[in-house]
């Protein structure tokens, strides 16, 4: 075996800012501090199921180092590298609209902040590692196939190119956890297992929610500075600490407007918007229950919590990222001498949203430039593809092959869901291909580039739920290689992958009413 590589830690956020004195075990309020030390809970048996080699190879670790037993005692929450030292962080945050107090991690604990040979800082983060002072009522732990959901849905984000939080491992326990899946009084023993998170912090929104909910301003204060330091260090050059600090949260709202945005590309629903699952990078953070949109649906949630007031639907999503930048901006507030800074950074968000929104138009549709005409294209288009139930991946992709001289639905057919609504709407959705296609004669004579481009801001492969959950089950029944499989195929979205076709299947029909495939918990 070779020799284990030297990783240095440079732990900033447990050396720079206060501790909860308490070391007791045992949950509890914690009053003044921004975390608490705590180790993960050892499993019984811990085994390396899948990693990201993109994840290794960023954190400065060789292939090698998976081979060691190490590595699975160290990412199933058994042992630590030199130089990690964990903590759980104290944060409070608004779910579903309301204030919930305090929240922290409940079942995630920081190993420490990892620097690359690049000089580049990455915490790393176990989820499902054990008890914390703040898990309230729960176990601390994570089952299995919300593990592998979070594992892929990390990975394949960041290679569709949406800003994210990464995933280095996957590691089963050998032990088993008790959930209710859907909160239907049917608990059952389900497999654990610990996913290794990476991101440079996972700092969240919630975090200065709860000191200013306090009135510990101090507290405050000293996190936001640290914050700029650590995280926004290009921000330093601001000495008037006021301006300081209304830039770094006008470059908080761009980050999450360009975040959402790209959900809003790709089809991505989060599921759980609170406040608490927001990252002050504006990195996707938090995979539960999330999905992506098969069939266009404006309305869709893939949250069963949210099965009633769907809050959290598709189409919402930019204005509760909105509501949560503004609950952030209330905290702020209470250490800012004014407030019109931050009102400021807020309608940015609206105006980087709204650029990003006719980027995404002109980019999905082909255009050079997206005019107010083309908004109202790509608005009728959307409202087609919900009344008709067109599935919006292999649409978009499959409009890059219309014939321009004559279009026709033929290259589109496999995005319907319904033949009687494929039917009932064909005629409106011939007429707009023909709106479609004279735009683009309009504006751009280079068909094979203009395809290129389609295709570079049109997936063909997105994590579909149903395929998750097939490699799910597959895991469920000890076979992991479609962990493995489906990781690969999501590695290159864009490309047509010969071969892998039925990963760009649209949803089958057993799958729409399956567990896993359609709604999920906040457990799954």
């Amino acid at each position: 075996m070779p020799a284990m590589p030297t990783l240095t830690f440079d732990n900033t956020f447990v050396r720079d800012l206060p501790a909860d004195p308490e070391t007791r075990p045992g949950v509890r309020q914690v009053h003044g501090a921004l975390f608490s030390h705590v180790q993960p809970t050892p499993v019984r048996e811990p085994r390396l199921l899948a990693w990201s080699p993109e994840v290794l190879a960023l954190l400065g670790m060789p292939e090698a180092i998976t081979r060691d037993a190490l590595f699975a005692r160290v990412f199933g929450g058994n042992d630590l590298y030199p130089g990690m030292q964990p903590y759980a962080a104290n944060y409070g945050g608004h779910q579903f609209g309301n204030w919930a107090g305090q929240l922290g991690d409940g079942r995630a604990i920081t190993l420490g902040e990892l620097v690359n040979p690049q000089g580049e800082r990455w915490e790393l983060q176990l989820k499902g590692a054990g008890r914390t002072p703040y898990s309230r009522t729960a176990d601390g732990r994570a089952v299995l196939r919300s593990s592998i959901r979070e594992f892929l849905c990390s990975e394949a984000m960041h290679h569709l190119g949406v800003p994210t939080t990464r995933a280095l491992s996957l590691v089963a326990t050998g032990e088993l956890v008790v959930r209710d899946m859907f909160y239907d009084g049917n608990p059952e023993p389900e497999p654990g297992a610990i996913v290794c998170r990476v991101a440079p912090s996972f700092v969240r929104f919630g975090n200065f929610e709860l000191p200013a909910s306090r009135g510990e301003s101090a507290l405050l204060e000293q996190l936001v500075d640290f914050t700029v330091r650590r995280d926004y260090p290009h921000l330093l050059t601001h000495t008037d600490k006021a301006e300081q600090r209304a830039a770094w949260f006008t470059e908080i709202c761009e980050r999450t407007a360009r975040m959402v945005a790209h959900w809003m590309r790709v089809g991505f629903v989060h599921g759980v918007m609170n406040t608490d699952n927001m990252s002050i990078l504006g990195l996707t953070i938090d995979y539960g229950p999330y999905g992506w949109v098969d069939n266009f649906d404006l309305d869709w949630t893939p949250n069963t919590t949210d099965a009633q007031g769907r809050r959290y639907r598709f189409g919402y999503q930019p204005r509760i990222a909105y509501w949560n930048l503004s609950r952030l901006g209330m905290a702020l507030a209470t250490v800012m001498p004014a407030t019109e800074p931050l009102e400021a950074a807020l309608q940015r968000y609206i105006d980087v949203f709204t650029q990003c929104e006719r980027d995404t138009i002109a980019a999905k549709l082909g255009l050079r430039e997206c005019r107010d005409d083309d908004v109202e294209l790509m608005e009728d288009l959307r409202g087609l593809m919900q009344e008709a139930e067109v599935d919006m991946t292999i649409f978009h992709r499959r409009l890059a092959d219309a014939d321009l001289d004559a279009p026709t639905l033929a290259p589109l057919e496999d995005a319907f869901y319904d033949p009687a609504k494929r039917e009932r709407h064909g005629t409106a959705l011939q007429n707009w291909l023909e709106r479609f296609a004279a735009r683009v004669r309009e504006d751009s004579p280079d068909r094979a580039a203009r395809r290129a481009a389609m295709q570079l801001a049109n997936p063909k492969y997105v994590l579909r739920n149903y395929l998750a959950q097939q490699a799910i089950d597959r895991a469920t029944e000890g076979d992991y290689t479609g962990i493995t499989e489906l990781l690969d195929v999501m590695r290159r979205p864009y490309d047509e992958q010969p071969g892998r076709e039925a990963f760009a299947e649209k949803r089958p029909d057993w799958a729409r009413q399956k567990a896993g495939c359609s709604m999920l918990s906040c457990s799954s």
